[in-house]
């Protein structure tokens, strides 16, 4: 009698809701498919979102390449009846002279080296407290990194790092000596190497994986645009502590302004486990985007089980039930990294590469005081000519694919450091000299900005950061180094910024091409996607 109304029980359901719909409406998706089928790969909301995350670039390059300007040696000229005690404007150095027959063009308050002497014998200060900025990057990179894959988050981690860029900016100002300035510099680094980072991955994380690749070059353009409004900034304010005021003002103002009105990463939220949270983000941009995220879509890493089951109403809205509620979240550190056999060579080369463009890349920007130009035009020079190298890339990045342009803009550069290390710096020649290194800093943009997009596409979302965060802390290394070279002038700076970029170029060969690939969750779900 109960099989028999059993059976009668199972005929009569299934005209009424056939298994084949249930399993068709109920269907898992990846963030990435959810964003191409039905919230829009690059719309409104992620136009938005994208710029004012964006705009954290810009404070990066301001905090970062302020130093060109602070830091700068400035000219001097002979007291007046100081030509009879030795002081002789023709002299090429200012360490041959007598005490009290020369001075600073614009007063001892025009740079760092002026105030205090780092001239002669101390000329090594100035080089120093570059580097040391640099290794606090490199420190800040690696802790925030992790922080923004693990508790704090994506914004989280942005929010900390622009709040402390505002403080340690100002608070350097009111320097009292150098090594005062030297630590506020180190603490400025520390917060401004997580800055670039964090800024990336949030605002690319959202984007769909055919427009990925093209709005990660497009992040570069705020960097550069960021140094050359600096140029602008330092030329009006030409005392080195109204220039740092001028410079972390707008930290304090994109904290208060913009900050507030960015979406945390709903890949973040995935990967933690909270799916509510990275539901409720898809279905806003979906309609921000004019589009409609259907209820019964469930959001799902991609190393999950797509099958659904398939015995009857009641266990379908169970099961769909239970996958709406929040999960375990997914922890990854730079330890998970270098266990997993496909991702440790992978991070062992993005370090060499992201090493040799950071060293020619922060080496060139720095290297314009070597060449006896008007330090202002060169800085905005240099930084306008990253631009179209980047829409360049932009352009090929997609057809060409990742790895054949990161080796060709490598060697680029490296080819113009070659010939620029060969040309003196006498006459007509300091012109052509310039535009070699304007040619090589364009060929490094290119990479410096697709390095970003590369890394984040070699691996997966809960150790993403961690990575990028262990390359920026390699290109701090590259960074901390650039000064050094910079101190040695002459020809030797773009003999080893050559050397760099054709050594890079030719470590990219051993990476794999990610173009058209998935942006992959888990180790699972890349490991899988490889096989």
């Amino acid at each position: 009698m109960s099989s028999t109304m059993s059976f009668d029980s199972d005929n009569l359901r299934s005209p009424l809701m056939p298994v084949e719909k249930e399993e068709e409406q109920s269907k898992k998706l990846c963030i990435d498919e959810m964003l191409q089928k039905h919230c829009g790969e690059f719309g409104r909301w992620q136009l938005k979102h994208f710029v004012l995350t964006n705009l954290a670039w810009a404070l990066e390059a301001f905090h970062t390449m302020v130093m060109i300007f602070a830091d700068r040696e400035p000219k001097w000229k002979c007291l007046p009846g100081a030509a009879g005690s030795g002081c002789d404007a023709a002299a090429s150095s200012v360490c041959s002279l007598p005490p009290g027959t020369w001075e600073w063009v614009g007063g001892r308050d025009a740079s760092t080296v002026s105030e205090w002497g780092l001239i002669c014998g101390d000329k090594f200060k100035v080089g120093l407290v570059q580097a040391l900025f640099f290794a606090g990057s490199m420190i800040g990179a690696g802790i925030f990194g992790h922080l923004s894959d693990s508790s704090l988050g994506r914004k989280g981690s942005l929010t900390i790092v622009c709040i402390l860029n505002a403080i340690f900016g100002c608070l350097t100002t009111f320097s009292p000596n150098y090594w005062t300035y030297v630590l506020l510099r180190l603490l400025t680094g520390f917060s401004s190497g997580g800055v670039g980072l964090c800024a990336f991955v949030l605002a690319s994380e959202p984007v769909g994986p055919t427009k990925r690749g093209i709005a990660g070059m497009s992040t570069f353009y705020f960097f550069s645009s960021g140094i050359v409004l600096l140029s602008l900034i330092a030329y009006i304010f030409q005392t080195w502590r109204e220039l740092y005021i001028a410079s972390s003002i707008p930290s304090i103002f994109f904290v208060v302004l913009v900050l507030p009105f960015l979406s945390e990463s709903p890949r973040w939220y995935l990967v933690r486990g909270r799916v509510r949270e990275a539901t409720k983000i898809m279905s806003n941009i979906a309609s921000t985007n004019g589009k409609h995220l259907p209820s019964d879509i469930i959001l799902a890493l991609d190393d999950e089980d797509s099958s659904t089951p398939s015995d009857g109403l009641v266990h379908e809205q169970t099961w769909k039930n239970e996958h709406l509620q929040n999960k375990e979240a997914l922890v990854g550190s730079i330890i998970d990294v270098i266990r997993c056999p496909i991702t440790r060579i992978r991070l062992f080369i993005a370090l060499a590469i992201n090493f040799f463009c950071s060293v020619v890349y922060y080496g060139i920007n720095l290297n314009v005081v070597n060449l006896e130009t008007n330090l202002y035009m060169n800085v905005a020079l240099n930084a306008l000519a990253e631009m179209p190298a980047f829409g360049l890339t932009a352009l090929l990045l997609d057809r060409l694919g990742r790895k054949p342009l990161t080796i060709g803009t490598m060697w680029f550069s490296g080819f113009f450091c070659l010939m620029a290390s060969f040309i003196s710096n006498v006459g007509i020649w300091k012109v052509v000299r310039m535009v070699c290194g304007i040619l090589g800093i364009f060929g490094m943009a290119g990479t410096y900005n697709l390095l970003f997009i590369y890394t984040a596409e070699l691996f997966p979302t809960v150790v993403r950061n961690a990575a990028l965060g262990c390359g920026s802390q390699a290109a701090q290394m590259g960074a901390i180094l650039a000064p050094i070279v910079v101190v040695l002038g002459a020809w030797l700076p773009f003999a080893l910024f050559a050397a760099c970029g054709i050594a890079g170029g030719t470590f990219a060969f051993y990476l794999p091409e990610t173009l058209n690939q998935p942006l992959y969750d888990t180790f699972t779900g890349l490991e899988a996607g490889i096989a």
